[in-house]
């Protein structure tokens, strides 16, 4: 995972040979002028905020004559020697800066050999293949095959023309905003442009734009059917099968150390049992042990009890990480300072996530994969029991997809990149997220309780599909959805809550739709995180990036985000009667 930032001035410039002028990681550069250095300065100042992105190397791309920069912090996974950024064309006139992995970079590479007729192209990272596609296809195309999890931002000194592309999810980050001169910012995390831009925006997934800076304004690239109608195909267990081990495999490309997250939920258990199963294949060795790793509170920790059953049965090499509260509350104000985020859900979650993140990147490892996006595609958080109908539970399941960039993705990729670890996540692969999405609202919600239980539990397709072939205990197959914050222990849920309530005052707490008039917060603790974030993040256009992840009290459910709090939930009703 990396970080990337980009400034582009006001353009005036008549100049017919920019790449005469331009200045890449301090070879060839001309610009010995004051503004020229003040915008490396700047860039190289402001992108410092996020190294933690991308700890192995800052790379920078100034062109004086054309008045921009592009600063990549990067995270070197793939094409580890020859793959540093910005990267430049072989004319030296389109330069890039990417956030990401590539996936079927390897295919985009043969397509450009067929249509090469006196060379042959050899990418130099799997983000190499963007400027070497996009100078022989072009942007829509490009846009249309690209595969992967990603954040770009291209400029063609020959056109005048910038491109910038997020992926259909928004898996990793992107930002925007204009400076009071008029220059446009993109930075990979909103801290970059506090200071600088009094209004910023998030860059919508599936969106892009090419054209000249002056007129920026993302268009949706990516469209879907299942985005505004019902779907209606059956399930096919066995396709979903396969589409799901596809997506695994594409994901474990890498030319360092990794591994991946097992909470011992049914999401991140089936990634690293097919994981184990294709890494074992492929090695041709039958006893290779993938490096797990969970984490939760001393002492008391659903999570860890089924991770470590999940652990036994695939034969993985096992890390466990605990943690106490106060532990935990000590680290508040970093989550959220890196989440940029007051959402409640995501504070609460983000904590175990960066002490997690911090324990597997300090044994080396660069890369996890993870079980994020399955509850949004199946239909997985508990509150999804309570939907009125079939045509409902779609459309939900479409709007949580669709707000992933504000919340799971968002927690999961920043609060591991907070300690320079990349998160994958397969089940957000784009092919298998237009699959499922194409699957009826019947057979993705939960069905009728019968005498096993089996068939109501939420995300009963994926448990189907997987449930011959041995690759999970059955108690892990077929254990009830616990949200992570309260599967690394349900005293952590109660103890940040009230620990952060008590920072806030009665007086204080009723002034909260004055003060906050949007997003005003509803509870003592929301109150708290607000606070925070406008000492970090000052200003409303700040505050509007920000999405609160609640379930739908208009179905009559809980507004607190924990699953303990939906009546379906298996502890709730002992809870209650206690």
């Amino acid at each position: 995972m990396c970080g990337i930032l980009c400034i582009f001035t006001q353009y005036t410039s008549t100049d017919t040979s920019p790449q005469n002028r331009t200045s890449c990681n301090g070879e060839s550069s001309q610009c010995g002028d004051l503004s020229c250095d003040s915008l490396r300065e700047m860039a190289f100042r402001q992108s410092s905020k996020q190294r933690h992105r991308g700890p192995d190397q800052t790379g920078l791309c100034v062109n004086d004559e054309y008045g921009f920069v592009l600063v990549q912090e990067r995270l070197s996974i793939v094409g580890v020697k020859t793959g540093r950024q910005p990267l430049t064309s072989t004319n030296g006139m389109t330069h890039l800066v990417a956030n990401g992995e590539i996936y079927n970079f390897l295919h985009m590479a043969s397509l450009i050999n067929d249509a090469l007729k006196f060379e042959y192209y050899t990418p130099r990272s799997d983000c190499d293949v963007l400027v070497a596609f996009y100078e022989l296809f072009g942007a829509d195309r490009l846009l249309q095959i690209v595969r992967g999890m990603f954040a770009f931002v291209l400029y063609d000194c020959s056109t005048h023309r910038l491109l910038v592309a997020r992926d259909p999810v928004g898996i990793v980050p992107l930002y925007y905003g204009w400076d009071d001169a008029g220059s446009l910012w993109f930075a990979s995390e909103l801290k970059c442009l506090v200071g600088c831009c009094p209004e910023v925006n998030v860059f919508p997934p599936g969106h892009s734009y090419y054209g000249l800076r002056e007129s920026f304004v993302p268009k949706p690239y990516f469209q879907a059917l299942w985005m505004t109608e019902i779907s209606t195909a059956r399930v096919d267990l066995e396709l979903l099968k396969h589409h799901l081990e596809s997506a695994v495999e594409s994901h474990l490309q890498s030319e360092v150390p990794f591994g991946a997250l097992l909470s011992g939920g049914l999401d991140s258990s089936l990634i690293a049992s097919i994981a184990t199963r294709i890494l074992r294949a492929r090695t041709d060795n039958s006893t290779f042990r993938l490096k797990t790793y969970s984490i939760g509170l001393e002492g008391e920790s659903p999570d860890l009890t089924y991770a470590r059953m999940v652990a036994d049965y695939i034969g993985s090499d096992h890390t466990e990480v605990r943690f106490t509260i106060p532990e935990g509350i000590d680290l508040v104000r970093d989550a959220v300072y890196y989440a940029e985020t007051y959402d409640v859900t995501t504070i609460r979650c983000i904590v175990a996530v960066m002490l997690l993140a911090r324990a597997i990147r300090s044994e080396g490892i660069k890369v996890v994969l993870s079980g994020e996006g399955a509850d949004e595609l199946f239909g997985g958080y508990l509150y999804f029991h309570r939907a009125p109908s079939a045509a409902e539970f779609h459309r939900e399941t479409v709007r949580r997809v669709r707000g992933l960039h504000l919340s799971d993705c968002l927690r999961a990729n920043k609060g591991c990149a907070a300690w320079g670890l990349e998160l994958r996540v397969p089940f957000l692969d784009t092919d298998f997220l237009q699959h499922v999405m194409s699957i009826r609202p019947e057979d993705r919600a939960p069905g009728i309780p019968s005498h096993d239980d089996h068939s109501a539990l939420e995300k009963r397709i994926l448990r189907q599909a997987f449930a011959d072939g041995n690759y999970l205990p059955s108690e892990v197959l077929w254990r009830q959805k616990e949200q992570f914050s309260d599967g690394v222990g349900y005293a952590w849920i109660d103890a940040i809550a009230q620990w952060a309530s008590k920072r806030v005052t009665q007086t204080e707490y009723a002034a909260a739709a004055d003060r906050f008039p949007f997003n005003t917060p509803t509870t003592k603790e929301a109150f708290y995180y607000r606070k925070l974030f406008e000492q970090m993040f000052p200003g409303e256009s700040f505050a509007r990036t920000v999405q609160r992840w609640i379930p739908r009290t208009d179905w009559g459910c809980s507004e607190d985000p924990s699953g303990r709090k939906q009546d379906v939930h298996r502890g709730h009703n002992r809870r209650e009667q206690e």
